[in-house]
Order: C-alpha cells, then structure tokens, then sequence
C-alpha cells in the first residue's frame, strides 16, 4: 500500500486508535525509523527528527510540512531548535494514533530523497554530510 496515494479523512468521535499490530504495519510501510512514543503502554505519537545544514533550511522545511498538513487537514506538533525539526503527530480527536498520522509521515518523507536518511545519527538530513560535524 502506498500511503502517499491516500488522503486524510476526519476520525469521526469514538473511532479506535490503531491497535499495536496495526501499528508495526503501518510503521513497516514508511521509508525511514519514526519513534513509537507510548503513555500508560499504549501508542499515542510518532515522532521523528529531521537535522539541518541550518536554520533557514529547517524554516523552509517547516513550511513545506505546513503546506502538506494543510493540504491534509491533518497537522503535526512541530518543534524547532536550530538546524533540528522534531516533528510528532497523534490524531488528537480519538487520542492516539490513525492512519492519517502515517500518510501524513510518508508524504513529509517524500520531502527527501532516500539517500539523505544517515543511519549513523539516524537523521534526515537536507545535505548527506550535515550530520558528520
């Protein structure tokens, strides 16, 4: 299944979180790691971590995530520290994860060509030797 062919649709109130074996399916379809964060042993977020020559180029990364999310009517916490985006997505009206979070994760990976995933700091980064200083 190629999630960058779908579309977000609205989780209607009481619709279930994914399970966790639904989880590691949808985790297995994205092209980089993103971490499971969990409260009270149950998946609520992924999250991942872009790296960055610089600042310009993670606001210029944080606006083509905003212009995906829009685009979705879905959207990610975003958190920037310097030439570092951490971004985390949950749907927040079932309170834990959908399969709009992953669509959401594979098209900000389409950002990045795959080569630029460095597995040394288990970054993406917008240069393949950002993360070697």
């Amino acid at each position: 299944m190629d999630l960058t062919l779908k579309k977000c649709i609205p989780c209607e109130s009481g619709t279930p979180p994914l399970t966790s074996g639904q989880l590691f399916d949808y985790l297995c379809l994205l092209k980089t790691p993103w971490e499971v964060e969990s409260e009270g042993g149950q998946p609520k977020k992924i999250k991942r971590e872009f790296k960055f020559k610089g600042f310009k180029q993670a606001i210029e990364f944080i606006n083509k995530v905003a212009d995906i999310a829009e685009s979705e009517g879905h959207h990610p916490d975003i958190h920037n520290y310097y030439n570092r985006v951490v971004l985390e997505t949950f749907t927040h009206n079932i309170g834990g994860l959908s399969e709009n979070d992953f669509i959401l994760a594979a098209k900000i990976e389409q950002l990045f060509p795959a080569h630029y995933f460095c597995p040394s700091c288990k970054g993406v980064s917008d240069h393949p030797k950002a993360c070697e200083t």
